[in-house]
């Protein structure tokens, strides 16, 4: 299994990347949901990651520049078939050590608030995501729940 920085121009992960951008659409109120499309995963302050075995992607993630401390998790997902594999925890670490090597000094998130994000916000739990306000230009939401943690030198971890 390996974790590559992606340019979003395979047919895979597009494919991909539209079963989760549709999946997140039949669980989260339009209104509510906040999953880039692939333009926006495109944009210049945005680095993204896929995880591949065996020539198959099977897990993404994203980490947003908002400002020159502060980043912004975005696209995290495994495949279906590969839930509980270890592969979003195993991103999730990559993904951390390097916002941490990119310099930012604070990682935020929004996750969903229903029950089938519950295996989401626990990982988070897990690797020091705290509980939050709104960060950013998200506001509050019934539907959403935000998370932050330090990274290098603000983490006392």
């Amino acid at each position: 299994m390996r974790i590559v920085v992606d340019d979003l121009s395979g047919p895979e992960i597009a494919a991909f990347l539209d079963e989760h951008v549709r999946e997140m659409r039949s669980i989260t109120p339009l209104e509510s949901k906040h999953a880039l499309d692939l333009d926006g995963l495109r944009a210049p302050d945005v680095t993204f990651w896929s995880v591949v075995d065996g020539g198959v992607v099977v897990g993404c993630g994203a980490i947003k520049r908002l400002d020159a401390s502060h980043a912004e998790l975005k696209s995290m997902r495994t495949s279906t078939a590969r839930k509980r594999s270890g592969i979003a925890s195993r991103l999730l670490g990559h993904i951390l050590a390097e916002a941490e090597r990119m310099g930012f000094g604070w990682i935020s998130l929004e996750t969903g608030s229903d029950d089938f994000f519950l295996p989401a916000r626990r990982l988070y739990e897990r690797f020091g995501f705290e509980y939050c306000e709104p960060f950013a230009d998200y506001r509050p939401d019934p539907n959403s729940v935000f998370m932050t943690r330090a990274l290098g030198a603000n983490s006392s971890t």
